[in-house]
């Protein structure tokens, strides 16, 4: 985990069970935003994923920043099955995904960043836990790492979720991330847009402070796509970090050192390094 490259690319394999979608008895409005900005070599393949699962009760806005790309060719095309895009300059990708959600009722919420995939069935297996589940408010799942030619280049299989990692570490997949309208109206109803970079991260933190119960569903929900434009590149580098800097301060009260999170997080990874194991033997979860 943390490794964007395990193995050289090679095609992208789903297990079979993925390509059905189970009928629902009563499924749950699912509200999914995705926020764009100059993405548009990646944002068609994004926007089939979604629609092409064909979930019977879905919003999905695009909340585009003012793209000079392809992108409003594409909203173009897409529009008449979208619930709402818009294509105006904003304020950074925390505004975008706020000014989405604002189009938005559903009861189950999630947002995708246009270069990442939803995995197919993702929209329906998420539906039909939460229904089955209705004391949990968070879910998420394993991630698929892909290229920019939609190769695979490696997995990461999630252990059960730690509510006391996420002080020190965000392992959270963001784009396997849905939670219910309940607790995100229990935390404000807002992504904090003083965070460019690890918004998903505080988050996660004020859903769990504000009580919310996590669940880490045993399937792979969507596909992380690496490439060399992505925002953990270049300069979000440094603002990122400090960002993360600034979530564990407020989580610990203090400045923490880099061997107190390397032990912190150890007994995770290991956990994670043995779901990995057992993946690979064909005996993990998948």
């Amino acid at each position: 985990m943390g490794i964007l490259q395990h193995y050289p690319p090679r095609p992208l394999k789903l297990p079979a069970p993925y390509q059905p979608n189970p009928p629902l008895a009563d499924p749950p409005l699912i509200a999914l935003v995705t926020p764009s900005f100059d993405q548009g070599r990646f944002l068609e393949a994004t926007l089939r994923g979604v629609l092409d699962q064909r979930y019977p009760r879905l919003e999905y806005v695009v909340q585009d920043g003012g793209s000079a790309d392809e992108t409003p060719e594409l909203l173009a095309q897409y529009g008449p099955r979208l619930t709402h895009c818009a294509s105006a300059p904003d304020r950074g990708q925390s505004h975008a995904i706020n000014l989405g959600f604002a189009h938005t009722k559903g009861e189950i919420m999630a947002y995708l960043n246009s270069d990442d995939l939803l995995l197919p069935g993702a929209l329906h297996s998420v539906a039909e836990y939460f229904a089955g589940h209705p004391e949990v408010d968070v879910v998420y799942g394993h991630r698929i790492l892909i290229d920019a030619a939609d190769n695979e280049l490696g997995r990461w299989v999630m252990p059960g979720h730690d509510d006391e990692v996420l002080s020190w570490a965000d392992y959270v997949p963001q784009e396997t991330l849905f939670w219910r309208r309940r607790i995100w109206d229990r935390v404000g109803g807002a992504v904090d847009e003083s965070f460019q970079f690890a918004m998903d991260w505080d988050l996660l933190l004020r859903f769990r402070d504000a009580g919310a119960r996590f669940a880490r569903l045993p399937r792979f929900l969507g596909a992380f796509r690496v490439h060399s434009l992505q925002k953990t590149t270049g300069s979000m580098v440094d603002r990122g970090a400090e960002e993360m800097s600034r979530l564990r301060q407020r989580c610990h009260g203090r400045k923490v050192s880099l061997l107190e999170i390397r032990r912190a997080i150890l007994p995770y990874l290991c956990r994670q390094a043995g779901c990995n194991w057992l993946y690979r033997l064909g005996l993990g979860s998948h």
